[in-house]
Order: structure tokens, then C-alpha cells, then sequence
């Protein structure tokens, strides 16, 4: 793990027991926790932009041709 840095962060108060009463029942701090689900989001981030960048070459659709297509092949 790299080096940490503090910082103050606002929570919804169910948000904050929630994480207080996880922490407490896996042995994990608050800050273990928030620091896992910070990374796991930014992963995630970085797939959707993975993805995005491999379609970004695909043809466009609007939303009447998409409905049109969807009309013809019997989906509605």
C-alpha cells in the first residue's frame, strides 16, 4: 500500500452507521473499507472508458432509427 493521506469526509448518517457497523462485524477499518470501494468505482471507471473507447468508432443510432429497427425486427 502507497503512502496515505487524510482527509474529512461527509457522510449520510445511514451511510455512516452502515460503514461503522461493516467495519465492526468484518474487522476492517472505516477507512479499509472506503478505500476499497474507492478503488473498485475507479477500476470500474476505467472500463467503461476502455469500452467507450473501443465503440467510439461505431455508427450512431437516434433514437427514432433505433425505434424503427426495433418496429421491424418485431420487438415491439
Amino acid at each position: 500500500m502507497g503512502a496515505m493521506s487524510k482527509a474529512t469526509l461527509y457522510l449520510d448518517e445511514s451511510v455512516h452507521n452502515a460503514l461503522r457497523i461493516k467495519a465492526a462485524e468484518t474487522r476492517q477499518t472505516m477507512s479499509d473499507l472506503v478505500n476499497d470501494a474507492l478503488k473498485a468505482a475507479l477500476r470500474e471507471d476505467l472500463e467503461d472508458i476502455s469500452d467507450w473507447k473501443k465503440r467510439k468508432k461505431e455508427k450512431t443510432v437516434s433514437y427514432d432509427e433505433l425505434l424503427s429497427q426495433l418496429q421491424a425486427d418485431g420487438t415491439i
